[in-house]
């Protein structure tokens, strides 16, 4: 079995790279968090191209869920900024930091690629995404409106500095 890098913990989860294997648990999550749908191709096509893709996973002891995926994220560096695409956690482990850890990785992440900013639009109406994000630095910095289709909706963009001590937390 190969060795699996481990990113961040959060109680009896592990925040590991993604691989092709965790992409149907990342789409059912995608689904049942109703994010825009990206699908399997999509995830596929990022992990080729080597974005920032993680997922957090389930490793308590005695567990049927054992090594499940539990959460995700989906992001992209591109001219010094991480651009998350999507953030997802299954509602029976919502709250137990999870995103949270998603994010400080993925922001981790981003700053060894040289991102100095972090990116991000979330539905207008999703305040309990809007509350993780603030909490983790983001503030909003602009509205696009009816980005989202299915629902319409505007969507806040939302920004956060990334710290050079991220980047060395990993070095």
């Amino acid at each position: 079995m190969a060795t699996i890098e481990l990113v961040n913990q959060v109680e009896e989860h592990c925040i590991t790279p993604m691989t092709e294997h965790d992409l149907v648990e990342v789409v059912e999550i995608e689904e049942m968090c109703g994010l825009s749908r990206w699908g399997w191709d999509a995830y596929y096509e990022e992990l080729r191209r080597g974005a920032v893709m993680l997922v957090a996973r389930y490793n308590g002891e005695k567990s049927l869920y054992r090594w499940w995926v539990t959460g995700f994220i989906a992001a992209r560096v591109a001219a010094a900024e991480l651009h998350i695409n999507n953030v997802g956690v299954r509602q029976e482990f919502r709250r137990r930091g999870i995103g949270g850890a998603l994010l400080r990785a993925a922001r981790q992440k981003g700053a060894q690629a040289g991102a100095s900013k972090a990116l991000l639009e979330v539905r207008a109406s999703n305040i309990e995404a809007q509350s993780l994000y603030s909490r983790h630095g983001f503030r909003v910095i602009g509205r696009r409106p009816r980005y989202y289709v299915d629902p319409p909706e505007d969507a806040l963009i939302m920004s956060a500095v990334i710290q050079e001590a991220e980047a060395s937390r990993q070095s």
